[in-house]
């Protein structure tokens, strides 16, 4: 693995990396490639490069990494790759980094498990239950990456057992009142109509902020058919989360009239322009802002899906309806999230047949 050095007009000396390589295909490639500082910095890149053309489970935990990421970037949509990388560089990389995968075995992974339950913060809070797991769940996908793709024998994570859970164990949510509370308390227009919509449609942030005057329907309907997003400075029109995201849902007289007598505010809008041209982070600081002022319970924007489907459980709709309106794939994926909304059902449903069963049919008299 020679590298090779070089010298600049202004006479300083740098390095070069020079090797041939064989692709996927099978054809022998050249690469070449300057800039380098030092001659070990040429040597790394030469064989972290060749490492990445390995194909077997002797490959360095990084190199299947980044892999795994140019191939994922084909088939995920970019919102769900930057998590994906962010986890990874953050909590996956300093551990394994260095190793090959063959050599990750269920210590390491235990002893990693052990380090991510005992982290704490400044203020002495651990990581979320929901975290660790998604956390876990990622390490666990590369290690089945590297079982279909790269002959590693078996996943190690499942030997390792998993750590954290898939829901919390308690959901924060506010009541209709302290909603109505927190929206007096908004300064800005703009600002209360969002939270205003996102409170009383459960839409997600990334439809609400796709929204254009087009989704707005004379029928008193919005349209949600696409998902914004911004990815490393770059705007982004997405497709929704999932088929049954795609929905057409009924909102109140009283929001209907707010947003069609806040649309002709907006100077020079056109039809497909968006609604709301701020962030989600700007939307994350302002519920913080003032929820604190207002003296209210802190939650997330994405909180907000949540209220409202506490909301519809209270008013009684049923399951069904409930997931139709938050374009949920499944009734499972609702009664997954929201079954601890329901505690009393069951018992109002064997109050209602004690009642059936002491009520005779009618033209018969009970015995």
């Amino acid at each position: 693995m020679p590298a090779y050095k070089y010298t600049l007009k202004n006479g300083k000396t740098m390095w070069y990396a020079n090797f041939y390589y064989t692709d996927w295909t099978g054809k022998k490639l050249h690469i070449c490639k300057r800039g380098f500082k030092t001659q070990r910095e040429a040597k790394e890149f030469e064989h972290s490069f060749t490492d990445r053309q390995n194909n077997t489970s002797d490959i360095l935990f990084s190199s299947l990494v980044e892999n795994y990421l140019e191939d994922m970037s084909h088939r995920l949509k970019p919102t769900t790759m930057e998590n994906k990388q962010f986890i990874i560089k953050r909590k996956l990389l300093p551990y394994f980094g260095r190793l090959k995968v063959c050599d990750i075995d269920t210590i390491k992974i235990r002893k990693w498990q052990n380090e991510l339950i005992s982290y704490r913060d400044e203020n002495g809070k651990p990581f979320s239950q929901t975290y660790l797991k998604t956390v876990n769940n990622q390490l666990s996908a590369l290690m089945n990456y590297a079982v279909t793709h790269y002959s590693l024998a078996s996943n190690p994570c499942k030997a390792a057992g998993s750590i954290g859970k898939s829901r919390a164990e308690e959901m924060h949510i506010w009541t209709q009142a302290q909603y109505e509370e927190f929206s007096k308390a908004v300064q800005k227009p703009y600002f209360k109509l969002a939270f205003d919509i996102l409170f009383y449609t459960g839409i997600r942030c990334g439809e609400l902020l796709a929204l254009t005057p087009a989704d707005v329907l004379p029928d008193k309907k919005l349209n949600i058919c696409k998902n914004y997003a911004k990815i490393q400075g770059q705007e982004l029109f997405l497709e929704p989360k999932t088929p049954k995201s795609k929905r057409c849902i009924s909102i109140p007289d009283f929001l209907y009239n707010s947003i069609m007598e806040y649309i002709p505010r907006l100077y020079g809008i056109k039809k497909d322009d968006r609604i709301f041209c701020f962030t989600k982070s700007a939307l994350d600081k302002e519920i913080k802002n003032t929820a604190k002022k207002a003296g209210l319970p802190q939650i997330r924007v994405h909180d907000l899906r949540h209220s409202h489907a506490s909301l519809l459980v209270e008013m009684g709709f049923s399951p069904l309806e409930i997931a139709n309106r938050l374009g949920h794939e499944s009734v499972k994926t609702t009664m997954d999230t929201y079954s601890h909304l329901y505690p009393d059902k069951d018992r109002q449903l064997a109050d209602s047949l004690d009642k059936l069963r002491q009520t005779p049919p009618e033209g018969k008299a009970s015995i």
